[in-house]
């Protein structure tokens, strides 16, 4: 994947709401597995910050939302949205078998864009 493709998709959810951040991935995850992403207890919580006039995520759930957008977009920009899904909720090895919604609500930011370059590539041992 260019560089250009991450760098471009970073311009791209810097320059969100970040409602419409949570809206764009509570539509394809889900609020469950957006929850999951984020690390939050309340499964409910993605949907109201999905809402224009919703709350606003703290700065680490905020932090992990723009994260978990970036491989998202990333991801349906060349996949279907289910093979984006599976994506997030299956084993990788570039992750150390961890999910990336695993890696997302850790931090480990730079290992998910790595492991989406990788998957977009078809290279999984990249």
């Amino acid at each position: 994947m260019p560089t250009s493709t991450v760098t471009g998709q970073h311009t791209k959810t810097a320059r969100m709401d970040i409602h419409q951040v949570a809206d764009e991935l509570v539509r394809g995850l889900g609020p469950t597995l957006v929850a999951a992403l984020t690390g939050s207890r309340d499964r409910k919580l993605p949907a109201k910050w999905a809402k224009p006039d919703g709350p606003t995520p703290t700065v680490a759930f905020t932090q992990r939302l723009q994260l978990g957008h970036r491989a998202w977009a990333t991801l349906v920009t060349d996949e279907s949205a289910h093979i984006a899904r599976q994506w997030f909720i299956g084993g990788n090895p570039l992750l150390g078998e961890d999910t990336p919604l695993t890696a997302i609500r850790e931090d480990r930011g730079r290992e998910v864009i790595e492991a989406v370059a990788a998957f977009l590539s078809d290279q999984p041992d990249a």
